[in-house]
């Protein structure tokens, strides 16, 4: 896989580059781990180990780092997974909060690697511009929620 994007977002991981490369391509569609550079004697990591990993989601491309306990992932960046409907929403939120992912609030979670994603429903600017009394109750609505409910969202908009 030849990186052909102008920017990629890399993201660095202790030692688990490889095994979220993985994860994140059997969640998503359209999707595969490319090159994989390993540590030679040279190091700094341990001879053999995944340093830099290259995947594509979605005909996205990102790269993992094994860059060491150095730095953690935390809210300050989230991937957005525009979801078409409530089943999709459902698959996204039930595979990434598996094996220790965890929930959070308005559509927000962290994956068992620590990574903070937000699924929403691709009609979300929609609910939440225009006008002001209807985007005010969808976000009353959301705010409760932690996986988001597309139909919940729908009724506060449309007053129900």
């Amino acid at each position: 896989m030849a990186i052909g994007q102008k920017i990629t977002t890399c993201l660095w991981f202790d030692n688990q580059a490889e095994p979220a490369a993985s994860f994140y391509c059997s969640v998503f569609k359209d999707s595969e781990v490319g090159k994989i550079a390993r540590y030679g004697d040279a190091g700094p990591g341990k001879k053999g180990d995944a340093m830099v990993v290259t995947f594509k989601l979605e005909g996205r491309e990102f790269m993992g780092l094994n860059g060491g306990p150095i730095f953690k992932f935390n809210e300050a960046i989230s991937l957005v997974v525009h979801c078409e409907d409530q089943a999709e929403i459902d698959y996204f939120w039930e595979k990434l909060t598996a094996d220790g992912g965890q929930e959070s609030q308005c559509g927000w979670l962290k994956d068992k690697f620590g990574l903070s994603w937000q699924i929403v429903p691709a009609i979300i600017g929609e609910l939440l511009t225009g006008d002001p009394e209807k985007s005010n109750r969808v976000m009353q609505a959301v705010m409760p929620m932690k996986k988001l409910d597309l139909q919940k969202m729908k009724d506060a908009y449309d007053g129900k």
